[in-house]
């Protein structure tokens, strides 16, 4: 891992020593020499990493002047951090931003000192990269000058070959039946269908490839096998398909052109099946340029293409690709058992065998290629002592030791670029089987620095999605969720978490006892540890210190104090801190001596009433995480000082009283989840108008007490929301305060990109807001009353409408306003695409339309007539619940399938719903 991250942080580095910035302040010190020479010598050394990369698998003596490297970058990087920080901290004066970057370094008290302190630093650091740059010669290190490396292109895979019999193939039965249907009765607009199968090391891809390759070998006139790894060459890969075909090579004089004659001489108009294994090419050009000379097959030609990432299926083919899992709990067993008894000598195994190996089976995962290395080492052992201590010893450490996993596994990280390479290590630090939050991940690698921004248009949160996409295209997480908008959670196989665990080495540590606590190296910087082993800790290099406590520790109460000392005193490099649901009861007002931190996570802590005021000079702060603090009562004052905060999060935070003055400075605020109004004025509260500058808001705002704003018409409007385009959902909470004409909803009128809009306590107008209509994007709705709507026409034809939350709207009587005889040719746009309804405690909604009509009672309910223009009504809807509505007719729901809830209310429309046969 040290030559990856070394690559990474050389980079960062280099950019660092070559701002316009940094080299204003250089001059004013009189170092500007020092960080010239730094530079230079930082872009030497950079220059051959790449080289010391493929060395270092072969050459301790390598690695270990990597890993002294990395120290000095490392500390390099801490350095120029610093320097810039205690500029940040005096982020007062007035001027251009670049005159704000270099005046800001100088103080007129202590601007002497100060600098040659700093040049005095400068120098050390950078006789101690010169040092270490010079030992570099006795290792021969050639410069490599390339923009994207691919590293360890010299280490090989085992060759792949075409044949498998078809019983070495366990299970697997509804793969082989999906893709023998793909290779013999799936009919393609071309004669050549590509057939991508995707999935991490070790799933069985080729061996599936080998097995349909022998079943279907009646139905193809040409059979080829070609296993591309590592180097994806064209004129290679094109000699090895004739080498196939002919039985021997081409002569390896001929040009590529010849070479192509020859291949579409060898296949023209004839149906042949293509095995391409083991693809890693992601450049779209490569791969048009080989298809254009595999297109001359006659109708019915296919190519099985073998990949880890689901970036080369999809560039690959245009066919839905077939994503590899593991093998079922039977089938796993199946395989297990046949390879691990195979030497046992009686003819059935012991109970006991067999309940020892279905453990170790659980940690198997399900991967062929894991179950066979395992099995395979046990059949060599017929005792139940030795499958025992295999079990309680040996497991963990047999990934990382024998066998093909891990390095087959290993390939698949070789072939990252070196910053998706940290941020794969970085997770070594989630405990196993641990729902790893995505958003928090990314703001991680933003925090240490691993997301480059290289595109301002991109914010770094969108580039750091898209490295995590990157991460899921090749099979690093699996069980990924996504809400649509953003990867929600994800999971990291065992075996991933193993290859991240070994990538990561000393660099990271998973602390969750006394001996491992111990264990941790002085320069370890990346920490993941029981909050109660914090004292235990000894590096004073961190970066991360995450604390994730176990179920058993819930209860029990940190000693604050002692805790809180040990971190600010030993740990002044972090840039990551969380400390989420430990029962903290204060923050020090040291904790601004923390002043690299980059993300704190204080969420989950109840008993937390107050912010410290020096948090805000804590400059470097992008994320600050509060949510679930149910206590606190207010943000710390000043906190216009936090320039480069991104995220604040107080979800749930229902003790606040109001936001601080000077919140809407913060223009690069992304994420804010709560903007308190204050009810009388009494704290000196922000008022709406801070909003107005906010227009980088992404996600959930929830604005409350709108019910107390003074100005109201005024305020609203000033608050801007039209403007947050970025904005994905909006809840207008009211509270207790006076509702009136004055504060209309119609001058909270959003951005059109709004998704979801929850509207609660409002008593003022009887009709939705004409901006409503407009939000043709809105797919869920939530109105808590009371409120006076006594319809909603308004949004009864939104087009992506798919929820709709009614609640305590005692006003209301009907959904529409105008009945279906009157309204014929609208009936098939009434909520076309609504999926779940909930009406609870509308005691005035008797119908759904107003109607001149009266309504009857229940005790015509044998009546289940449903008038015709009405049966298109709620054509999606799936889920019905409804609570205290005197209803007595309903609309037909063609799709009501999933709930149908009906408490206090007519059963006239659970007698309309079986009379349509619903299912």
């Amino acid at each position: 891992m040290a030559e990856a991250i070394a690559f990474d942080i050389a980079g960062g580095l280099a950019s660092k020593l070559s701002s316009l910035a940094l080299s204003q302040i250089a001059l004013w010190w009189n170092f500007k020499d020092d960080i010239e020479d730094l530079k230079n010598t930082i872009s030497t050394i950079k220059a051959v990493l790449l080289d010391a990369e493929e060395q270092s698998m072969t050459s301790n003596l390598v690695k270990n002047w990597l890993e002294k490297l990395k120290d000095a970058l490392y500390d390099a990087d801490d350095l120029l951090d610093d320097f810039s920080t205690e500029a940040l901290r005096k982020d007062l004066l007035s001027g251009n931003k670049l005159t704000k970057e270099v005046r800001l370094f100088f103080s007129s008290s202590n601007q002497f000192v100060y600098g040659l302190k700093m040049g005095r630093q400068i120098k050390a650091i950078k006789a101690r990269l010169t040092s270490i740059g010079s030992e570099a010669k006795m290792f021969n290190l050639v410069e490599r000058d390339r923009l994207v490396e691919t590293s360890f292109m010299s280490k090989k895979r085992q060759r792949t070959h075409s044949f498998a019999h078809k019983d070495e193939i366990i299970g697997r039965e509804d793969d082989k039946a999906a893709l023998l249907k793909l290779m013999l009765e799936f009919q393609s607009e071309e004669n050549v269908c590509i057939i991508p199968i995707v999935g991490f090391g070790g799933l069985g891809k080729t061996a599936l490839a080998q097995f349909v390759y022998e079943m279907v070998k009646d139905h193809f006139e040409l059979r080829i096998w070609v296993c591309v790894s590592n180097n994806f060459d064209l004129k290679t890969i094109v000699e090895n398909i004739i080498k196939s075909v002919a039985n021997h090579a081409p002569d390896q004089n001929l040009e590529m052109d010849q070479l192509q004659k020859q291949l579409r001489d060898q296949i023209r108009a004839k149906k042949y099946l293509l095995v391409l294994d083991d693809i890693w090419n992601e450049e779209w050009e490569q791969w048009v340029r080989l298809k254009k000379l595999l297109m001359g097959g006659a109708k019915g030609s296919r190519i099985i293409v073998t990949t880890r990432s689901l970036k080369v299926a999809k560039i690959t083919s245009k066919c839905q690709p077939h994503v590899l899992k593991g093998l079922s709990d039977d089938d796993a067993w199946s395989l297990f058992k046949e390879i691990a008894f195979e030497q046992i000598s009686t003819d059935s195994p012991s109970s006991e065998l067999v309940e020892i190996g279905k453990q170790i089976l659980e940690r198997c995962g399900g991967v062929p290629l894991v179950i066979r290395t395992i099995a395979g080492t046990l059949s060599f052992k017929n005792s139940k002592n030795d499958w025992l201590s295999f079990k309680d010893n040996e497991l963990a450490r047999i990934s990382q030791n024998e066998g093909e996993i891990l390095p087959t596994l290993n390939l698949s990280y070789d072939h990252l670029p070196s910053h998706l390479k940290h941020c794969f290590a970085y997770c070594r630090l989630y405990p196993k089987d641990h729902k790893i939050d995505v958003r928090t991940l990314v703001q991680f690698w933003i925090a240490q620095g691993f997301v480059k921004q290289s595109n301002p248009s991109q914010s770094l949160e969108e580039i750091g999605l898209g490295y995590f996409k990157d991460l899921v295209e090749r099979s690093f997480f699996q069980e990924v969720e996504d809400d649509e908008t953003w990867f929600t959670t994800c999971k990291m196989h065992d075996l991933m978490h193993d290859l991240a665990e070994l990538v990561a080495g000393t660099e990271s540590s998973l602390v969750d006892s006394n001996s491992s606590a111990s264990e941790v190296s002085e320069k370890c910087r990346h920490v993941s540890i029981s909050p109660l082993l914090i004292p235990l800790l000894k590096g004073k290099k961190l970066r991360t210190l995450l604390c994730f406590p176990k179920e058993s520790e819930q209860s029990q109460i940190m000693s604050e104090d002692e805790t809180w000392d040990l971190i600010i005193s030993r740990c002044r490099c972090l840039r990551v801190l969380k400390l989420n649901n430990l029962n903290l009861n204060t923050i020090p007002r040291s904790i601004h001596k923390l002043k690299h931190l980059r993300y704190l996570d204080l969420s989950d802590n109840p008993n937390l009433k107050i912010l410290p005021k020096s948090i805000c000079n804590m400059q470097n702060l992008h994320a600050l995480k509060l949510d679930w603090c149910v206590g606190l009562e207010e943000l710390p004052k000043n906190i216009e000082k936090l320039v480069n905060i991104s995220h604040i999060g107080c979800v749930h935070c229902y003790g606040l009283t109001h936001m601080p003055r000077g919140i809407g400075k913060l223009t690069s605020l992304e994420m804010l989840s709560r903007f308190v109004v204050d009810k009388d004025g009494s704290h000196g509260g922000a008022d709406l108008s801070e909003l107005s500058g906010l227009i980088n808001l992404k996600g959930e705002l929830t604005i409350s007490n709108l019910g107390f704003v003074k100005n109201a018409r005024e305020m609203f409007r000033a608050a801007n929301l039209k403007e947050k385009q970025h904005l994905g959902a909006l809840v207008l909470e009211w509270g207790d305060g006076n509702n009136d004409d004055e504060k209309s909803l119609e001058d909270l009128q959003p951005h059109p990109n709004l998704k979801m809009l929850k509207v609660d306590g409002w008593r003022g107008d009887a009709k939705f807001p004409s901006w409503l209509s407009f939000l043709k994007k809105l797919v869920d709705i939530t109105i808590w009353g009371p409120s006076n709507f006594k319809h909603l026409s308004s949004i009864a034809q939104l087009p992506c409408l798919q929820q709709l939350k009614i609640s305590n709207l005692t006003e209301l009587e009907c959904m529409e306003d105008h009945g279906p005889s009157g309204r014929q040719g609208d009936t098939e746009s009434f909520f076309p695409s609504l999926k779940v309804l909930r009406l609870w405690n509308c005691p005035n909604m008797k119908s759904w339309w107003r109607t001149t009509k009266p309504i009857d009672d229940d005790s015509n309910e044998d009546d289940t007539t449903v008038i015709r223009a009405s049966t298109m009504a709620f054509p999606c809807l799936s889920s019905l619940d409804i609570k205290y509505c005197p209803l007595t007719s309903m609309p037909l729901y063609p799709s009501l399938n999933e709930k149908l809830k009906l408490v206090n209310t007519s059963s006239r429309p659970l007698k309309q719903t079986i009379k349509m046969s619903i299912t």
